[in-house]
């Protein structure tokens, strides 16, 4: 098969997956595969991408040979499961890997907040080897509130507990058995926002989900609570999100994702070609988060563990062995079969 891998930039990942796939003939692109530049690779069997590479009609009606799309994520929103079907594609994605990954982040951000991490640093950068200003908060007997308890949010959950803290849960699906393992109790998301000290979110970006903390949500909110987003940035409405926190109504907040930010990941072509004011609104609003002495940005690097990255690539390599024997894993979308 003829297999093209988007967003490859680093050696060490085109030799694995040239060991583990040497039977078939694979393509490495440094960047994203677009309608743009598709043009090259139409003799593609399988495509595999990773977040921010869109796969839409578009794109899909300019490879005629195209089977299989695997995703190298947990995430699917940037994969348009009705345009696969209607191609008659078979899509896939990596459905777990990180779960301790991503969760050890989202606490590293708790941490970084709840001590004043990032301004001590600047402190001792600039000189200085003073305390002044820098009182943090415990996390011993406070709240962490975690939306979304699949499996991201049930490591965050046994951290939360060696710290000592009260966990609640909301999560559509309970499961009431590891709750009494973990030690969390399962409440509806009113009552998460108004008693949770930490509000962390774990929850995919669908129609459902989108803005899921707008402005109502942040009214409910402790004035002393933190918000940790390390799932989609379109989860937090981002004006909303900076108005309480230029208010004071909540105290901070830990970001590895931002709503517009594969926007500023190429930021000289949006802002050449984007006609959209909203999103030039929420790019605005992206940097002024990015400037806040309260908010902690990191680049969509939660994943990044050297352990996470191998886990990935090889459920890759599985799920394209799985497509080639006729018997697919992971399927997000059958390609219109029954």
């Amino acid at each position: 098969m003829n297999i093209l891998f988007s967003q490859i930039p680093e050696q060490w990942q085109k030799d694995f997956f040239t060991e583990k796939l040497s039977s078939h003939s694979l393509t490495f692109l440094d960047t994203v595969i677009t309608p743009e530049n598709v043009s090259a690779y139409q003799n593609t069997d399988v495509l595999s991408v990773f977040v921010g590479n869109p796969v839409n009609e578009e794109l899909l009606s300019k490879l005629p040979n195209l089977t299989f799309v695997t995703t190298r994520s947990t995430g699917f929103d940037h994969v348009d499961l009705k345009a696969t079907a209607t191609h008659n594609v078979i899509a896939s994605n990596v459905p777990f890997y990180g779960e301790n990954t991503v969760a050890e982040h989202a606490m590293a951000l708790v941490l970084a907040l709840s001590r004043k991490l990032p301004q001590s640093l600047e402190r001792i950068e600039d000189g200085k080897f003073n305390y002044d200003g820098l009182q943090g908060w415990d996390l011993k007997d406070k709240t962490m509130g975690i939306v979304g308890g699949g499996h991201i949010g049930m490591n965050l959950a046994r951290m939360a507990k060696g710290f000592s803290m009260n966990v609640v849960v909301y999560d559509l699906f309970k499961n009431e058995e590891l709750a009494k393992e973990i030690g969390f109790e399962y409440v509806e998301l009113e009552t998460l926002l108004t008693t949770s000290d930490v509000i962390s979110l774990h929850l995919p970006l669908n129609e459902h989900t989108t803005h899921i903390i707008d402005e109502k949500a942040f009214k409910s909110m402790k004035n002393e609570a933190i918000i940790i987003n390390t799932a989609r940035g379109g989860l937090i409405d981002t004006e909303a999100l900076v108005q309480a926190l230029a208010t004071e109504k909540i105290a901070g907040a830990g970001l590895d994702v931002l709503e517009s930010e594969d926007q500023l990941k190429e930021e000289i072509s949006f802002v050449a070609q984007n006609e959209d004011q909203s999103a030039f609104g929420t790019l605005l609003l992206d940097h002024i988060l990015m400037e806040m002495e309260n908010v902690i940005v990191t680049p969509h690097n939660a994943f990044n563990s050297k352990e996470a990255l191998t886990r990935i690539l090889q459920t890759t390599v599985d799920n394209i062995i799985a497509f080639e024997s006729g018997t697919p894993q992971n399927v997000l979308s059958n390609g219109g079969k029954e």
